[in-house]
């Protein structure tokens, strides 16, 4: 494995004894029946900003998630190997990505996303040699962005939202985009294990507006 940055061995260390209860509050069910999937949390580092994560924006013509930030992935197809393989796929096809520049250090624990009947793996790794990414078919996504660890835990880029269910949960208003669902729940718990959290205002609770009510990951 390529050498890590000081800064990302603090979470690789702590991921290792990761459970699916520190990421969400709904258990991973058992059994068929369910459909598998992979998303890739991409780290990096920036000369200019420090280390950050790649985030991409759906379109707003989508039909499913329109307009909400997520990690690159999608459905495990039948030629996908694993859930890795899943999630270098989902991202060269949504961004760009060139897998040889990617170096996955781990996979969290699946996690339940009930409304679509998803098991979602997230796949952990270090981006080695960043390079440019951008909407590879802007019908699906709008833009790409890098946001900044230290532009995440800034106490005036966090709040939390609630969905017309009553569900309440993180998110980040950050350049521009509101994230939440599960990409923030995500998010959140990373910046816990990875030791960069700050405190923050856990009471500011805003409605989640209309235009972003998509069903709650």
């Amino acid at each position: 494995m390529t050498d890590l940055p000081e800064w990302f061995e603090p979470l690789l260390t702590r991921i290792r004894s990761s459970e699916a209860g520190d990421f969400t509050r709904l258990p991973t069910p058992d059994g068929e029946g369910y459909r598998q999937s992979a998303v890739l949390v991409l780290f990096g580092e920036d000369p200019a900003t420090g280390p950050d994560v790649l985030v991409l924006q759906r379109a707003d013509t989508m039909r499913n998630h329109a307009g909400q930030p997520a990690f690159p992935g999608g459905a495990v197809d039948p030629g996908d190997a694993d859930s890795i393989a899943c999630a270098l796929r989902e991202a060269e096809e949504e961004v760009g990505l060139d897998p040889s520049t990617v170096e996955v250090v781990a996979t969290l624990p699946t996690l339940w996303i009930p409304v679509s009947n998803f098991l979602v793996t997230p796949v952990l790794a270090w981006w080695r040699a960043p390079h440019p990414v951008g909407p590879a078919d802007p019908g699906e996504v709008a833009r790409v962005e890098r946001l900044p660890i230290r532009e995440l835990v800034d106490p005036e880029h966090r709040l939390r939202v609630r969905h017309p269910s009553g569900w309440i949960g993180p998110a980040f208003r950050i350049h521009d985009m509101l994230v939440w669902g599960f990409t923030a729940g995500v998010l959140s718990t990373l910046l816990e294990l990875g030791g960069w959290a700050v405190e923050w205002p856990t009471g500011r609770v805003e409605e989640l507006p209309t235009s972003g009510a998509t069903p709650v990951h």
